[in-house]
């Protein structure tokens, strides 16, 4: 690794000797950041794949009970119920901390379900297919909040990564170098001036 080009300096020993300590413990910090994100982060993927078991269940009981919905009632009947039903579903936009970090989170009220069309005129799967659905919804609703999540966390992990590995790799590395280019040219600067010394020392001495 290349060292700084800087003069060979008590105060720029001093200065780099500061850089260097300060690179230091920002590389542990941002270790540690990086080590809590990747643990939140595999927390956080196991919570989509939950969620995508529970999706994968809902839809296969929602889908066959609006098939059977539709061949028992037929198509233009469904449509003349569906278009009966009328929900006002209210999303909400919260905020959860992981790692010291602010995330928006969307949550839907599913609202409580009424009859909108006569019992006469209905199939006994309507209310099953109203029920999967409702549910279907609200676990998509939280997929789409987690997955959001997910992706900005594994963006701050990579960031973090490149941070870290531009400490260990270029500036802890680099400070290193020009710290011990700097000490060794001021440790031969003073074995020069010591000996300097010594020579007038001796030559005083001999003119005595």
């Amino acid at each position: 690794m290349a060292r700084l080009n800087i003069a060979p300096t008590k105060s720029n020993l001093i200065a780099i000797k500061e850089q260097l300590r300060s690179a230091q413990d920002g590389y542990e910090l941002l270790e540690q950041k990086r080590e809590i994100l990747v643990m939140e982060l595999m927390h956080m993927v196991e919570q989509v794949k939950m969620l995508e078991a529970d999706i994968d269940k809902v839809i296969r009981r929602a889908y066959p009970a609006l098939k059977n919905m539709l061949m028992a009632m037929g198509a233009s009947r469904v449509e003349q119920v569906g278009s009966a039903v009328n929900y006002d579903f209210q999303f909400t936009e919260n905020h959860i901390m992981l790692a010291g970090m602010d995330f928006p989170t969307l949550d839907v009220t599913l609202p409580k379900r009424e009859l909108f069309y006569s019992f006469l005129d209905s199939y006994a799967d309507s209310d099953k297919v109203m029920v999967e659905f409702f549910e279907l919804l609200r676990l998509l609703t939280e997929m789409a909040s987690i997955r959001t999540i997910v992706w900005r966390l594994a963006g701050e992990v990579k960031k973090t990564q490149r941070r870290v590995n531009a400490l260990d790799k270029m500036v802890v590395p680099q400070a290193s170098e020009t710290k011990k280019y700097i000490e060794s040219e001021l440790e031969e600067r003073e074995r020069e001036n010591i000996f300097v010394l010594k020579a007038l020392k001796a030559r005083h001495s001999g003119e005595k």
